[in-house]
């Protein structure tokens, strides 16, 4: 029968002394982290019996970071899965413990996501929130700051100047890069259109602003149409989406630059036949996938959401650490362009 590892074992696997190894074990006294993680090692290694509650024990003496985050849309897909990939950041964060409070607004007012992100005070150490841009979002912003709770924005910039960074895409280039696949798959002159979820959402005037900026540049050919509003609502965008396929037979190409894609899509498969529009829209969900699969989409932009969130973990704490700055900064990822052949 084989022996038991001992003290003594792990000790002399991890290069340390017994005594250090009691003090890991059994939290006598503080021990540098790096020593701490070799001693839990060894233990793993040589199959120490306590091994999981000296991993116990590290994760207790963590630093702790209590994020909050405030979502909209939570029964959307891409929301879901936003979620889901900022608890699983939580998991995969080293040298500190990390509590994620997600909370959704119930609708996409000004004043929801106000409230929800102010409720955050006194309970976490710093908010994130993918929020409209309006004053009472940012004073929110600003009363959270003199309590020295910096305050993040996602996917959309709010509170410019105030808030402590944006995370997410460089909108503006996103809204060129639709342009540009439309433009070089459209194959002849004709007219485009975009759709916006409404006029505070700053991230998509700057797509807008790009997908125009594209046009007049290098494609003056094409005839931009007026910019239609969705409130990124699937049967908005889906009664508007018939009615411009309806009234411009020539019409070459749409961008939904916010939500509301599904109604797209929907009209889409009713009114035209796979490819006679391209059509690009944001973010992989189960709808955008089989709408590539099956030809009706041309190209998704999406936000690499993992990335997102491991950089808003450790960005976050090091905002907690510090406190709130003065210097508002801006945290761009590179989007992920996927194509019917990358599914």
């Amino acid at each position: 029968m084989a022996r038991r590892p001992t003290i003594q074992d792990v000790a002399k696997a991890a290069g340390v002394s017994q005594a250090t190894v009691d003090r890991v074990l059994n939290g006598r006294e503080q021990v540098r982290e790096d020593t701490a993680q070799k001693v839990y090692e060894a233990a793993r290694r040589i199959g120490y019996h306590a091994a999981p509650l000296i991993a116990q024990r590290l994760q207790t003496d963590l630093p702790v970071l209590r994020m909050g985050v405030v979502l909209h849309k939570e029964r959307q897909a891409f929301y879901q899965n936003f979620a889901a990939e900022i608890e699983a950041a939580a998991r995969r964060a080293t040298g500190l413990r990390v509590k994620a409070v997600v909370e959704f607004a119930a609708s996409q007012a000004p004043s929801d996501f106000a409230n929800l992100m102010l409720g955050m005070k006194g309970r976490v150490d710093a908010v994130a929130a993918s929020a409209v841009t309006h004053p009472s979002v940012t004073d929110a912003v600003t009363a959270l700051k003199a309590e020295g709770v910096p305050t993040f924005a996602l996917l959309n910039d709010f509170a410019q100047g105030i808030r402590q960074n944006y995370l997410g895409l460089n909108n503006l280039k996103v809204g060129r890069i639709a342009a540009s696949v439309i433009g070089m798959a459209a194959h002849r002159p004709g007219k485009v259109a975009v759709f916006v979820g409404g006029y505070r959402w700053h991230g998509h005037e700057l797509r807008e602003a790009g997908f125009r900026g594209w046009f007049r540049e290098y494609a003056p050919q094409f005839q931009i149409l007026d910019t239609l509003v969705n409130l990124e609502t699937r049967q908005l965008t889906y009664e508007a989406m018939l009615d411009l396929l309806d009234r411009h037979p020539e019409l070459r190409g749409v961008y939904v630059a916010g939500g509301g894609m599904e109604g797209a899509i929907a009209a889409m498969r009713e009114a035209r036949k796979p490819g006679d529009v391209c059509l690009v829209v944001n973010e992989v969900t189960p709808e955008s996938r089989a709408a590539l699969v099956d030809g009706y989409l041309t190209m998704v932009i999406a936000t690499p959401l993992a990335q997102l969130c491991d950089d808003l973990v450790r960005l976050m704490a090091d905002a907690a650490r510090s406190g709130p700055s003065e210097v508002a900064g801006q945290h761009f990822l590179r989007p992920e362009l996927v194509l019917p052949e990358s599914v």
